[in-house]
């Protein structure tokens, strides 16, 4: 750089300290056992109750709305179980090339079995379902 170019802004101003959060407050001793001293006060909760109910139409009114909810996530959750067995059973049917449901063949199929189950498909047809052990 040249002797009479100013350095860029960058250089000249170091960076502003961010402001860092402030400590978290010390620990109650009150879930500590025995002797340790320490102020036992009430727990301070983020979200403290409400000190007195709600009147009975803002009550109704989160009813309601907390059942639209439900519904709406109940519904959905059956969306997407019909949703991923339709599409598991078209991606067997891809892959195995036919109905992936073995309740749902016929007898046409027998090459589609195991030898010994096409056998004992045989007996059972043959002698009868008792003779088969």
């Amino acid at each position: 750089m040249a002797e009479g170019q100013k350095p860029s802004s960058a250089t000249e101003h170091p960076p502003k300290p961010t402001k860092t959060a402030p400590p978290p407050p010390p620990m109650s001793a009150s879930w500590t056992s025995g002797g340790e001293a320490g102020a036992r006060s009430a727990p301070h909760y983020p979200n403290p109750p409400d000190p007195v109910n709600p009147d009975a139409a803002t009550l109704r009114d989160q009813w309601r709305f907390a059942i639209r909810q439900y519904s709406r996530w109940y519904s959905h959750a059956w969306g997407t179980a019909i949703l991923a067995g339709i599409s598991f059973f078209a991606l067997g049917w891809l892959i195995k090339g036919s109905n992936p449901l073995p309740s749902r063949g016929t007898a046409d199929h027998a090459d589609d079995q195991p030898p010994s189950a096409a056998a004992a498909a045989t007996d059972r047809d043959i002698h009868g379902a008792s003779s088969v052990v």
